[in-house]
């Protein structure tokens, strides 16, 4: 795992891991939420976002002329990658076409037959980025890969974006699994290093 990588684990399961009981917007309940905002919204955390998505487009060799995603888990990481990249622009997905002005539903970034990548905070049954995926190709972009930030395994997210994607991957850069682990293991250390004192 690389320096930012770590970093962006670290800060993830200190900002933004609860355990507890959660109502999830799938209608369903966890025994941990992930509220993966109060990271990719954080200065070192957008920092560090751009620079591993970045890094994880460019060893999977995803050339793309812009990254973009559904609003709003998708805006901050949009920001942070395209400022970090240099060279990417970045573009919005609506939930739906606005109903004034130019009815535009894809904000941003708007060069038909592009190539672009889609990406998300949390993917929990898939439906945000299978929605901007959907926009996308509507739109006639050309999806060379999507990637969320944090996968919830428990839910099914997984094969729905994958069919959507299909033929192009999709990568999760952590698993929620990651994510608790390193909570757990940030615990611990904050408890010995209180008994320590």
């Amino acid at each position: 795992m690389t320096p930012a990588r770590r970093e962006l684990l670290q800060l993830l399961a200190s900002k933004s891991f609860r355990l507890g009981e959660f109502k999830l917007s799938s209608g369903g309940s966890s025994d941990y939420y992930i509220d993966c905002r109060t990271t990719t919204l954080n200065a070192r955390g957008a920092q560090l976002v751009g620079q591993v998505f970045l890094e994880e487009m460019r060893g999977r060799g995803w050339h793309a002329d812009a990254i973009g995603g559904l609003t709003m888990g998708a805006d901050p990481i949009v920001a942070a990658v395209a400022v970090i990249s240099g060279t990417l622009d970045g573009f919005l997905v609506r939930k739906a076409e606005k109903q004034h002005g130019t009815g535009q539903r894809i904000e941003g970034f708007r060069e038909k037959g592009a190539r672009v990548v889609i990406v998300d905070d949390v993917c929990t049954t898939g439906s945000s980025t299978v929605q901007a995926i959907e926009a996308a190709r509507e739109f006639e972009f050309e999806v060379a890969g999507a990637m969320c930030l944090v996968e919830r395994e428990d839910a099914g997210g997984r094969p729905n974006v994958e069919k959507a994607a299909a033929p192009a991957p999709f990568v999760a850069i952590f698993t929620a699994n990651d994510v608790r682990r390193e909570h757990i293991a940030l615990c611990g250390a904050q408890r010995e290093s209180n008994t320590a004192k």
